[in-house]
This record gives structure tokens, sequence and C-alpha cells, in this order.
């Protein structure tokens, strides 16, 4: 298992765009199980209607946990999302 924390970049924060393509992302790593967890809300990073209702602002911090199968990798890609905005 790999965690990583993170500061979400966007100013909308994580909204359906973001969400979806993280979602589009993770699963590409069918074998690893990656969560998100906000404050005391955690979402499976393959459920857009669990990252939405997270309700993941700007400014928030969010632990990114891989856990499986290619873990480091899907770990990364998620990191790589949330440091760049999601192209935003």
């Amino acid at each position: 298992m790999v965690t990583k924390t993170i500061k979400v970049v966007n100013e909308q924060g994580i909204h359906m765009r973001p969400a979806g393509m993280l979602v589009a992302e993770m699963k590409k790593f069918p074998n690893c199980n990656v969560t998100l967890k906000c404050g005391d809300k955690t979402a499976k990073a393959t459920a857009v209607m669990q990252i939405m209702a997270s309700g993941i602002k700007c400014g928030s911090e969010v632990e990114i946990t891989a856990e499986g199968e290619n873990e480091q990798e899907a770990l990364n890609k998620a990191v790589e999302l949330f440091e760049t905005g999601f192209g935003e």
C-alpha cells in the first residue's frame, strides 16, 4: 500500500469533469484499489458519485491511497492529475 497527501489546486475544487477524468484514469488499473480521503469522507477513485459526494474544494488536503497491482503507478497518475489541476 502506498499513500500520498496532496492539496487541491483547482479553483472550483473537484467537480464533475475532474472527477470523471480521475475515474477514467483509475479504471486503467483494474487490480488496484485507489481511495481518496478528505476530512472524514472516503471515496473510491473509480466511483464518480462518491468523489462528487465528498465535496472536495480548492485548498483541501486529500490523502490518496493505492493498494494492489501497479499501486505506485496508479498513485503517481492520481497525484499527477491533482497537481496539474486536471488541465484546468
